[in-house]
């Protein structure tokens, strides 16, 4: 930062040594102005030369200005933040007050609009009243103050850290120490004149005010007076006036920001200031600039100051932070703000950047209100949520909010929970966050991956409890999934259905019986094609040492941490028909003056064929309608996807989209495992909070942005699929069931029955063999071995026909009706059971005769 701006003697170190730099200043503006005049002797041709040798035109760099957020509210461009390393309000010549350039010429360079950058005559002046003591005028003029600012920020904008300013700002002002100092001096002196032959009077002066340090971070005149006294710089008062006029001389001495200095603070109505205040304003009525009454009255005020900070940073977002946080990473992050990361950091607060960006201020505050229900803090459990919007096919981000308040201070942060720095919805490269489970929302992956196989929502498959065995994939070999150790929703045993009703109760098992037919890094780089990563950027199917069970059966369920971000923009890709539009949050980036600045790059692509996208959404539609997310339905109209998840009751989630906007919203443990289930607040338990956020976001959404139909399911994906069923009539039960389960159906065995096969052999299978529908429960009947066959009696006499049977082992035998002829006895015509049952051997025998 600047401190006190040297005077003429502290520049040559005393009168000797100014007079023998003036007299060769002398000599080189004389040869530079008036080239036709004759200079002779050694000394003055060697000036000369050295003079010719150096560079001539100063190239006058941009200001270092502050970089602006803007939202758009009712149409119109709002300022929601700034960063800056130099406060600064650039002025236009006629936005200053005259009091300030009277002011500033007075005690700085009363001859500037008579000598052409270098005022030799001032100069000396000021070194004899300096000598005196009798003034503090400086010898640099306004030209040569305005070349060393230009400099000094010049070297400030490569400069990386605090010390390499205070180097910067201390070559350019001791220009007079050593022959290195001279040399600088005398360029400074040929820029100065050269400036003054390319630019005006009035362009050099508003320059100069428009660059000079004012104190700390105070850059400029228009700055300066918002800061110390609250006004522009066009209404400041005579005293006022003076008193910035008097500052740059000395800018961090005299600033009258801090009135508990024990040399220049309020107590003593800060003395020094005021003492240079005076000075100043006897400078102007010297000079005729003001009159005696106006001197006597302007001397006669307390400097009073009115300390108005020009905020910066995020926090001035308010609970649009995270937001403006995340774009504070964007341009930290994206190469197109700068090659190295400290070029970013340093472009962000110096570069004068205008960033208009996607936030919608009506869905933003929707997604405020609808997060007030979840507290910022509670006991028992490190409590976070989130909201984050996404616009379908553009990738725009809509709104994103959370729970907790936003701030970059350790302090605030240590000593209030409420606040956090780290932004939940994003990843960590934007904000910190590590991501969370994400539950069953990641089990659409399962969907797209079995719909891109060519598989059917409609195919029948055995979703019960059981052990399943699962390819992992990416060479990483098969894994058994214990059936006992699988947890449905309600400790639910599970069914034989499709994946359409498999992913509308969100059923573990039915995803596990979908998985045996696919492999799980598949899954996962489906998940990888759409845009997710986990949330520090690791490809989700990509083991290494640090994640290896990446490609575990697990994570089909949504074991992995993954930014809110990404999983909203799933959902948007498939409202979309399957185009992944990169997350951009940035509409438009000027410079200052307006123009236009290039954009981070982001793409949309087709990442999904329009079959599987469409067939995906319809399977979605029922998830909403029927299913698991009913809690969730908007009730205005507006056809929606979505997809409720949970992670063992630490982390719960509800994510949907209309053909317009996605919505995603998440309620868990920031860090911890607390059971949701187990947790009231503000009358929700907390892992049903999702289903009363949710709502409030998409019909926000839907109010303004509206949403069509979307498109039907792709005919082959919905088939009906039919397998050949094998016979297995005659087999052991253990050979019945691997030929049946290899075949790709589900086995159930009933309880033996009397047969007269033995034990164990299968006496029946239902269905029977042939073409049925494809995952259907087959179910075999064995035989006890307990069975009898009944034989055939018919033509027999009932006498005969009783031993038969007996000899068959059945004792229960009913014979004919007694007949009066006893000559002709009847013959058998027939048994009941008929012959060839098998029954067991205490069944009745009914014989009939004929």
């Amino acid at each position: 930062m600047p401190h006190k701006k040297r005077t003429t003697s502290g520049v040559l170190g005393g009168l000797l040594g100014l007079v023998g730099l003036s007299t060769v200043a002398g000599i080189l503006v004389t040869a530079t102005v008036t080239p036709a005049i004759a200079v002779s002797g050694y000394a003055a041709s060697n000036a000369i030369s050295m003079f010719d040798n150096m560079p001539s035109y100063l190239e006058i760099d941009d200001l270092m200005e502050s970089t602006e957020i803007y939202a758009t509210v009712n149409g119109e461009p709002a300022m929601i933040a700034r960063f800056y390393d130099q406060n600064r309000v650039p002025l236009e010549f006629d936005q200053i007050s005259p009091l300030v350039y009277d002011a500033v010429l007075s005690s700085e360079d009363k001859n500037f609009y008579k000598h052409g950058g270098v005022d030799l005559a001032g100069t000396m002046s000021a070194v004899l009243a300096n000598v005196r003591g009798t003034s503090s005028r400086g010898g640099s003029s306004i030209s040569q103050q305005y070349v060393k600012n230009i400099l000094v920020q010049r070297c400030e904008e490569d400069a990386t850290t605090e010390e390499e300013k205070q180097a910067c700002y201390w070559e350019a002002t001791n220009s007079d120490i050593g022959e290195g100092g001279l040399q600088r001096k005398l360029q400074e002196m040929r820029f100065a004149i050269q400036l003054e032959k390319t630019y005006t009077k009035d362009e050099i002066l508003l320059g100069y005010l428009n660059i000079v340090n004012f104190g700390g971070q105070n850059y400029g005149i228009g700055a300066a007076s918002k800061y110390y006294f609250g006004v522009d710089a066009a209404n400041l008062t005579l005293s006022q006036a003076a008193t910035l006029a008097g500052m740059v001389q000395e800018p961090n001495g005299y600033r009258i920001d801090r009135p508990d200095n024990e040399s220049n603070g309020a107590a003593n109505g800060y003395a020094k200031t005021l003492e240079r205040r005076d000075y100043v304003l006897w400078r102007m009525l010297t000079d005729g600039k003001i009159t005696q009454e106006e001197y006597d009255a302007a001397k006669a005020e307390p400097i009073t100051p009115n300390i108005t900070p020009t905020d910066q940073g995020c926090q001035m977002a308010g609970r649009s932070a995270y937001f403006c946080d995340y774009v504070r990473t964007i341009v930290e992050n994206d190469p197109v703000f700068g090659e190295t990361p400290d070029e970013r950091k340093q472009n962000l607060r110096r570069g004068g950047y205008r960033i208009y960006t996607t936030i919608d201020m009506d869905l933003q505050r929707a997604a405020e209100e609808s997060l007030s229900i979840v507290p910022a803090t509670m006991e028992g459990i490190e409590l976070g949520s989130t909201a984050v919007q996404i616009e379908v096919g553009t990738g725009r981000v809509l709104s994103m909010a959370q729970n907790t308040l936003y701030s970059q201070s350790a302090a605030q942060l240590e000593s209030d929970r409420s606040y956090s720095s780290i932004n939940f919805n994003t990843r960590k490269a934007n904000g910190g966050s590590n991501g969370f489970n994400v539950g069953s929302t990641y089990k659409v992956f399962t969907l797209l991956d079995w719909l891109e196989k060519g598989h059917s929502i409609n195919e029948v498959l055995n979703g019960t409890v059981r052990n399943f065995k699962i390819d992992r994939g990416c060479d990483e070999g098969m894994q058994t999934v214990v059936g006992a150790d699988i947890g449905n929703f309600e400790n639910s045993r599970g069914y034989t259905s499709t994946p359409y009703q498999f992913t509308a109760d969100s059923l573990n098992t039915g995803f596990f019986a979908m998985a045996e037919k696919l492999t799980v890094c598949d899954v996962n780089k489906v998940a990888d094609r759409l845009g997710v990563t986990l949330a520090d950027g690791h490809k989700t199917y990509e083991a290494d040492a640090a994640y290896p069970d990446l490609n575990a059966p697990y994570s089909i369920l949504g074991s992995m941490n993954i930014a809110p971000i990404d999983m909203a923009n799933v959902y948007a890709t498939i409202a979309s028909g399957g185009i992944y539009c990169q997350p951009r949050a940035i509409d438009e980036i000027t410079d200052s003056a307006g123009n236009p600045l290039p954009l981070p790059e982001t793409t949309c692509s087709r990442v999904l064929d329009e079959s599987v996208a469409n067939t995906a959404a319809h399977v979605l539609q029922n998830v909403l309608a029927s299913g698991s997310a009913t809690p969730s339905r908007t009730f205005d109209g507006t056809p929606l996807i979505g997809k409720t998840g949970i992670h063992q009751q630490f982390q719960t989630w509800m994510i949907g989209s209309s053909t317009k906007v996605a919505s995603a919203t998440w309620v868990g443990n920031v860090i911890g495992e607390s059971q949701l289930n187990r947790l009231w607040a503000n009358g929700y338990p907390l892992w049903r909070m999702r289903h009363a956020i949710w709502p409030d976001l998409q019909r926000a959404a839907n109010a303004k942005y509206g949403g069509d139909q979307f498109p039907g399911p792709d005919s082959n994906l919905t088939r009906r699929v039919y397998a050949d069923l094998p016979n297995v009539v005659g087999m052991t039960v253990e050979e019945a069931t691997s030929v049946i389960e290899d075949a790709g159906f589900a086995v159930r065995v009933n309880d033996p029955v009397d047969g007269a096969e033995p034990a164990g052999t299968i006496t029946s299978q239902d269905p029977g063999a042939g073409r049925v529908p494809g995952g259907t429960t087959v179910v075999l009947t064995p035989s006890n071995g307990q069975g009898v066959t009944v034989p055939t009696v018919a033509g027999m006499t009932m006498e005969k026909a009783r031993d038969a049977l007996r000899s068959a082992g059945f004792t229960a035998i009913t014979m004919c009706p007694a007949v009066e002829d006893e000559d002709d006895p009847p013959t058998v015509t027939g048994t009941d059971p008929a012959a060839g049952t098998v029954a067991a051997r205490s069944t009745p025998i009914t014989l009939s005769c004929g």
